[in-house]
């Protein structure tokens, strides 16, 4: 539809609006697209974000991007991590690869979440050209007969004289964060801790190990677990534990001298493109379908960044979402969607997904943590024991996400 002026404001009708712009929000958008769904994504960032940001798109993630035909520009731009070695006090424990857990694509692929995010977006330009608008700011939802109607403020640092806009849209999908938005406007609380874990973390070149198939390295060390993954163009993401503490600063230097000190390994600050700490927490949002209001992805169930989930998780959530967005659109269903048991199951099966996730990121971190050397030592060789025995079979399946296929 055509937007409409009316004293200052801009007038707006889709079938399906989706609140946030990063890349569960524009990999949603994208199949709506492709569905032939008349769809809006409204993103409060100006401008698509440089970070790198998250990198890890497990082998779901993989084969959710050949949905949308974006599968072979990201496999192409990305390093392929076909399996992981654990090492501690300079000592080899053991090797997972992900061969038999993915046959037809057995690798975790590194890719910043800026290019993955530019990927998704030229492929929603194609599909739909004016369906992606950048700097609005949504501040009222509305429950209305038909859907909801949503207000947003526009950035107006870029436009001082824009006015807000409002839009009527038959479902409103909250895909903005963990800091969701939309959650916040219409209540929906929140079920979660805090971990007591911070870490440290990092890009560095490696021009030496330039090569498109590398192993991820998890270096178990008494003083704290370090972890590297390949990057494209050779460089590698280093992840270190801080401790209980965050540092006072995120310094380059820091991380290096971690590196350096747990694992041997000499890294040049001046090579760095990134460093970031954080600490770690879980939040789950206690309703899912809201009225004709839907949170997915980290609005809906945020975990553990270690190990790199969090992506995968809210691609699925899209997939499932996608064909019910497009019935509600073509049936013109009214009323709570909560009350259909298609998408209770839908609930279902997104809270289910994001339990399993956070699981296995829990026991990550438990295994990454410092540990009296005694104590590292018995860690060491339960490890090893695991690694040589076809357990490891199990636990590359688990690692990169085979339970959710």
């Amino acid at each position: 539809m055509t937007p409409t002026n009316s004293a200052n404001r801009t007038e707006r009708a889709c079938e399906v609006m989706i609140v946030g712009g990063g890349p569960t929000g524009l990999f949603l958008a994208t199949l709506l697209a492709d569905l032939g769904v008349d769809v809006l994504v409204l993103e409060r960032r100006a401008a698509p974000s440089a970070h790198s940001r998250a990198i890890g798109l497990h082998p779901p993630a993989v084969a959710a991007l050949h949905e949308v035909g974006v599968a072979d520009a990201a496999v192409a731009a990305g390093a392929r991590i076909r399996g992981g070695s654990a090492r501690s006090r300079g000592r080899e424990l053991g090797r997972l690869s992900f061969e038999r857990a993915w046959p037809r694509r057995p690798f975790v692929l590194s890719l910043p979440q800026s290019r993955t995010e530019e990927l998704l977006e030229e492929r929603l330009i194609e599909l739909a050209p004016a369906a992606l608008r950048r700097g609005w700011e949504v501040t009222e939802l509305r429950a209305t007969l038909h859907g909801v109607e949503v207000t947003a403020q526009p950035d107006l640092g870029a436009d001082p004289d824009a006015g807000p806009l409002m839009v009527r849209a038959r479902v409103v999908v909250g895909a903005d964060g963990a800091r969701s938005r939309v959650r916040d406007l219409l209540g929906v609380g929140t079920t979660g801790a805090q971990y007591p874990d911070t870490y440290l973390m990092g890009d560095f070149a490696a021009p030496d190990a330039a090569g498109a198939d590398r192993d991820a390295v998890i270096h178990l060390e008494p003083g704290g677990v370090v972890e590297s993954f390949p990057l494209p163009g050779g460089g590698n993401r280093w992840v270190a534990h801080t401790g209980p503490a965050p540092p006072s600063a995120a310094s380059l230097d820091d991380l290096a001298e971690i590196v350096r000190t747990r694992t041997g390994v000499r890294l040049e600050a001046a090579s760095a493109t990134m460093i970031s700490a954080f600490t770690v927490r879980r939040r789950t949002a206690r309703a899912l379908v809201t009225g004709r209001c839907v949170l997915i992805g980290d609005a809906a169930h945020e975990i553990s960044p270690i190990g790199g989930q969090g992506i995968t998780l809210g691609w699925l959530d899209a997939l499932d979402l996608a064909p019910l967005l497009q019935q509600a659109a073509e049936n013109r269903q009214h009323g709570s969607l909560r009350s259909h048991p298609a998408w209770q199951r839908f609930e279902r099966a997104c809270r289910s997904r994001a339990r399993i996730a956070r699981l296995l990121a829990h026991a990550n971190m438990a295994l990454g943590r410092p540990l009296p050397v005694p104590l590292a030592v018995a860690r060491d060789v339960a490890v090893r024991v695991a690694l040589g025995t076809p357990a490891r079979r199990v636990m590359a399946w688990a690692y990169s996400m085979g339970w959710a296929r």
